[in-house]
């Protein structure tokens, strides 16, 4: 098979990225990027030496998928025109502003027979990875996400900003369906929410107890499972996981609880992510995240907004 035809829409922060990827991918080549501010296209382009868009319209016929890195309100638009034109699409979370639009989407690559994978990264995450074996009959997680303010994604509230990350991964797991949510949320910088709790209890009786902030002075990324006998905490940002298990001993002077760490390299899961939606194209294949993952999430995070816009409403 030929290399895949890519282009990115929208050269923002994380567009930028996407560009620098494609540019080198195996198996794909970067034939364009498009923004409406021309300097910012521009620049990007000029840095992964490929050519410049200004309407996305443009890319027809010489594309065969895009990422879309666009804001979160054009999210919906763009990827319903490039599916319907017969475009495969990336594009990163949240998917859209609600979980209805990600449905409708959902269910337009279904009927079109196209791929359409979404930007939940932390699934490509190295210690993450490493960690998943295992980890079933999970009873109770805890998750705190903490980032500096630095006014980007603040066209949406935290929980679409930083929290639909650890919301994507705790669905991956527990794979079971919300049965109740209670949540409360601060706006602290922002006229939106920009501290949220969620505490979200599941059919399979596991719980979750989620923190995400962008108002944070150190930044937090960890993740804690217990099961029966086992607990696991992962650092999503410094790659370290550590495992903890227990186990019956006959000694007096013996542990019950054995442990391990280990580090990771890093890695590169943005490079993961683009090779893995180039191999679903080529392989035709399943997305590791699908639209249906991130309508999922996306309707989590709806209940939690709701709750917490509840409280908001109630306070004096």
């Amino acid at each position: 098979m030929s290399d895949v035809r890519v282009a990115v829409v929208g050269t923002g922060y994380l567009g930028r990225f996407h560009a620098q990827k494609y540019a080198g991918l195996a198996g794909a080549r970067l034939v364009g990027v498009c923004d409406v501010v021309e300097a910012a296209g521009r620049r990007v382009a000029a840095e992964t030496h490929t050519q410049y868009y200004a309407d996305h319209r443009e890319l027809l016929g010489q594309v065969d998928a895009v990422v879309i890195a666009a804001s979160t309100a054009a999210h919906f638009e763009l990827a319903r025109y490039f599916l319907e034109h017969g475009v495969h699409v990336f594009v990163e979370k949240p998917m859209a502003r609600t979980s209805r639009e990600a449905a409708r989407l959902s269910k337009l690559a279904e009927t079109k027979r196209l791929k359409l994978q979404v930007g939940h990264i932390e699934r490509f995450n190295p210690a993450f990875l490493s960690a998943r074996a295992g980890l079933d009959g999970i009873r109770f997680i805890e998750c705190h996400r903490l980032a500096s303010f630095k006014g980007r994604g603040t066209d949406v509230d935290v929980v679409l900003d930083l929290m639909i990350h650890d919301l994507d991964v705790i669905l991956a797991l527990v794979e079971s369906e919300p049965v109740s949510v209670s949540a409360v949320g601060i706006a602290v910088l922002t006229d939106s929410v920009d501290v949220a709790n969620a505490r979200i209890e599941f059919a399979s009786g596991a719980i979750a107890n989620v923190t995400a902030s962008r108002a944070s002075t150190k930044p937090q990324r960890k993740f804690r499972v217990w099961q029966d006998s086992r607990y696991v905490s992962i650092d999503f940002g410094d790659g370290i996981v550590q495992r903890v298990t227990s186990h019956r001993s006959e000694k007096a002077d013996e542990s019950p609880l054995e442990e391990e760490t280990w580090s990771l390299e890093k890695g590169d899961a943005l490079l993961a992510e683009a090779e893995a939606f180039i191999a679903a194209i080529r392989n035709d294949t399943p997305c590791l995240v699908s639209g249906r993952d991130a309508e999922a999430a996306l309707a989590l995070a709806e209940l939690i907004m709701a709750d917490i816009n509840r409280r908001r409403a109630r306070a004096p």
